[in-house]
C-alpha cells in the first residue's frame, strides 16, 4: 500500500492506496474552513500551525497499515510553502523511519487523477479543464508523462473570484459553495455583467475585471437586501461561466477530444457542470468528473497518481525533495 499526504492549502488529509487494485483502503481529511472564514480567505500561517496539529492526528488512523507500506507519497508543489512543509517534513520522517521510498506529487496532477480514485486504468488521452481556488487551466493530457498546456488565467482563477466577491458581499468562506447557493435564488440578468475577453480572439482567462464589475455593484448598494445579494451572485456566477464556455467553445474548434473532464475544487459548482456537459454533448465528448467528495484537495488524489508513479519506480531521496509554491 501506498501512504499519500497533501497539506498544500487549508485541507490536512492522509491516504491509503493499495497497490494491486487502485483500491482507497483509508481516506480522512480535516478541513479548516471554519478557522478562516472569519478572514474571508486563507491565513498561510495559521494554516500552517493547523496542519501541525491535524495531520499527525490523522497519522495515529493508519498506524494498522505501517506494515504494509510500499512508499509514501507527499504533495510538494504548487500551494502555499509554510503549509507545504508540514507535509513533506511528516513523509520525510515517514520515509526514513519506515525505510521506505518517497514520491513527490504535484498537486495539480493529482487533481487529473481524482478521476481515476478507485480505478485501476486511466483514461487518456483526456482534454482537462481545472479549476480551484488557485488554478484556471485548460490540458491535453496524453499520457502520464507527457500533459500539454493549453489555456491559463491572466490574473485571477474561476475559484478565487467566487471567494472574493463572497467576501465582498460579506457572505463568508468559502466562496464557492456559498455564491453558488445564493446565485440559485437570483436573476442572472438582474446586473449587466460583461463577459471577460468576450471580443478577444487570445485563448486565456481573466478574472479581475469582472470581479471589479461585481465590487462596483456591490458599492452601489451599500446594504443589499437578500435578493439584491442573490442577482448579483447569478449574475456573477453566469457571467464566470459563460467566459469559461466561450473559451472552451474556440479551443473544441481546434482540437478534438473524445474525453473531456473538469477537475478541481471549483469543478463541484453544478451549474459549470451543467454548461460544459452540454458543451461537450454538442462536441460528441464524453464529459468525466470526479466524485463531489474528490473534487476539493484531498489525498486520496495524490496516492491515486503515486500509485502509477511507484510503478515507474519515481522515487525521490530525502535530501532532493523541494517544496515548490509555482505552477505547473
Amino acid at each position: 500500500m501506498i501512504l499519500s499526504i497533501e497539506s498544500s492549502c487549508d485541507d490536512s488529509s492522509i491516504a491509503i492506496t493499495r497497490i494491486e487494485d487502485a483500491k482507497l483502503v483509508f481516506h480522512r481529511k480535516i478541513s479548516q474552513e471554519l478557522e478562516h472564514s472569519n478572514y474571508g480567505g486563507v491565513v498561510p500561517e495559521l494554516a500552517a500551525r493547523l496542519h501541525a496539529k491535524a495531520l499527525p492526528d490523522i497519522l495515529e488512523d493508519v498506524k494498522p497499515y505501517f506494515p504494509k507500506l510500499k512508499a509514501i507519497a507527499v504533495t510538494n508543489e504548487p500551494g502555499l510553502s509554510v503549509t507545504l512543509v508540514e507535509g513533506v517534513s511528516m513523509a520525510k520522517a515517514l520515509s526514513i523511519s519506515l525505510n521506505l521510498p518517497l514520491i513527490a506529487v504535484n498537486h495539480l496532477k493529482g487533481h487529473i487523477y481524482s478521476l481515476f480514485i478507485d480505478k485501476q486504468e486511466e483514461t487518456f488521452p483526456l482534454g482537462v479543464l481545472l479549476v480551484s481556488g488557485g488554478h484556471t487551466q485548460v490540458l491535453h493530457v496524453k499520457s502520464f508523462h507527457e500533459i500539454n498546456l493549453i489555456a491559463t488565467t491572466l490574473d485571477d482563477s474561476f475559484g478565487e473570484s467566487f471567494d472574493k466577491v463572497a467576501k465582498m458581499l460579506q457572505l463568508g468562506y468559502p466562496g464557492g459553495p456559498i455564491v453558488e447557493k445564493y446565485a440559485k435564488k437570483g436573476d442572472a440578468k438582474a446586473f449587466g455583467f460583461t463577459v471577460p475577453l468576450s471580443n478577444s480572439g487570445q485563448i486565456a482567462f481573466s478574472y479581475s475585471g469582472l470581479k471589479n464589475q461585481v465590487r462596483l455593484a456591490t458599492l452601489e448598494h451599500e446594504n443589499p437586501s437578500e435578493q439584491i445579494i442573490c442577482d448579483i451572485c447569478a449574475s456573477f456566477q453566469e457571467k464566470a461561466v459563460t467566459h469559461l464556455v466561450q473559451k472552451l467553445k474556440k479551443i473544441f474548434k481546434t482540437q478534438k477530444f473524445k474525453n473531456f473532464a473538469i477537475v478541481g475544487g471549483a469543478s463541484a459548482n453544478q451549474y459549470l457542470r451543467a454548461q460544459i456537459e452540454a458543451l461537450c454533448e454538442q462536441n460528441s465528448a464524453q464529459l468525466l468528473v470526479a466524485p463531489l467528495e474528490f473534487c476539493s484537495d484531498n489525498a486520496a488524489m495524490i496516492g491515486r497518481y503515486a500509485l502509477e508513479a511507484y510503478k515507474q519506480k519515481l522515487f525521490v531521496g530525502i535530501d532532493d525533495i523541494r517544496v515548490n509554491p509555482k505552477l505547473l
